[in-house]
């Protein structure tokens, strides 16, 4: 069942799991998959964490404990995702020390309501390593234009990061230089470079989900045979601009100073088109120093089908930059469909905090300890 996942791993891509909840922590099932499916990280989201606290299974205590406080239901939700986080980087710390760092990542976000206030996410990033207190953390901050001089101010301070919702290959080359030039602050500041880690998450199959709407609404033979070609096209430039910029000689100065080099993660990778095969993003996304965050069902997919046929990545820039072109030769933009993507993107996981701002209230003033 693990022979896919291994060879994945054996062609050096991390393999991370998109989920987390308190069941999957305390019922051995996040050790059970870092034994047995080589998952070596965790990503979450607002998302994934209104789901997990929505579901109530394993939070009646804390909630109750929290409640007889009469916390702010802001409280209460970062004193819940934190604990979350915290019991899952102490059950992946054995993976950060054996791959010095690199992997047995947790990765928490900044309130998703700051994406456009930049000192507000920076003093949110600082709070969550904090609270979290684990050195295998990632804080997790959105690639909007308000975002990059957080990322800088924030890898300045030695504190890791995961850069979410980047969609753009511009904005991923703002991300990278955002990235370097925190090293460089932090160099400056006498830190430790070797400590500090970084991926970018280049959200994949959202931007299929985009331009194929687009595509069906032309309807044209030409159209229709694009499908499902440009998020693969668009995720192998990104890993182009990758090897360019970690090849530089400013990146070569941080190197010589024991820097990281911030590793792409392939996000969004679960398959929204059933005519697809359901381990596309993965199989088909395959190079070395990359990372491929899953939900459960694309793991499990690629446990059971998945071909991992080596490196699917370098050799295809110039086929991948075709396939951009013709797209656009249709008339479809591709600077109107990312900033359309990031706009959403941003928006969707604050309407995820909210309802999980609204339901943990709920559940809050429910088990609230009635006044003598």
């Amino acid at each position: 069942m693990t022979d896919a996942l291994k060879r994945l791993s054996d062609e050096g891509v991390a393999i991370w799991l998109d989920d987390l909840s308190r069941k999957r922590i305390t019922s051995g099932n996040l050790a059970e998959l870092i034994d047995q499916q080589h998952v070596v990280g965790v990503t979450t989201n607002p998302a994934i964490f209104q789901k997990a606290i929505s579901g109530g299974e394993g939070y009646e205590q804390q909630l109750a404990d929290l409640a007889a406080r009469k916390v702010t239901v802001e409280e209460a939700i970062r004193m819940i995702t934190t604990a979350d986080v915290r019991d899952a980087a102490d059950i992946l710390h054995p993976v950060y020390d054996s791959t010095e760092g690199q992997d047995g990542r947790v990765s928490i976000e900044v309130d998703p309501r700051l994406a456009h206030n930049t000192p507000a996410t920076i003093a949110e990033a600082k709070q969550l390593a904090w609270l979290v207190d684990r050195p295998n953390t990632l804080i997790k901050i959105p690639a909007t234009k308000a975002g990059l001089p957080a990322i800088t101010e924030v890898i300045g301070k030695g504190i890791s990061v995961n850069v979410t919702l980047i969609f753009s290959l511009e904005r991923y080359r703002e991300v990278m230089d955002a990235y370097l030039a925190g090293l460089e602050k932090a160099k400056a500041a006498g830190l430790d470079l070797a400590k500090i880690h970084s991926v970018a998450s280049f959200f994949v199959s959202r931007v299929d989900s985009e331009i194929d709407k687009r595509l069906d609404a032309l309807g044209t033979d030409e159209a229709k045979a694009l499908k499902g070609k440009a998020a693969l096209a668009n995720a192998r430039l990104a890993y182009e601009a990758y090897e360019e910029v970690f090849s530089t000689e400013r990146w070569a100065a941080l190197d010589k100073a024991h820097a990281n080099k911030q590793r792409p993660l392939w996000a969004s990778t679960g398959v929204k088109d059933p005519a697809y095969k359901d381990t596309l993003y993965v199989v088909d996304l395959v190079a070395p120093g990359t990372v491929n965050t899953m939900p459960e069902g694309t793991l499990e997919a690629t446990a059971d089908h998945g071909v991992v046929d080596g490196d699917t990545i370098r050799g295809t820039y110039d086929q991948s930059r075709a396939e951009l072109d013709a797209v656009a030769k249709l008339g479809i933009s591709y600077d109107d469909v990312v900033r359309l993507l990031e706009e959403e993107g941003v928006e969707k996981f604050a309407v995820s905090w909210n309802d999980l701002l609204k339901s943990t209230e709920a559940e809050l003033d429910r088990l609230a300890p009635t006044e003598a």
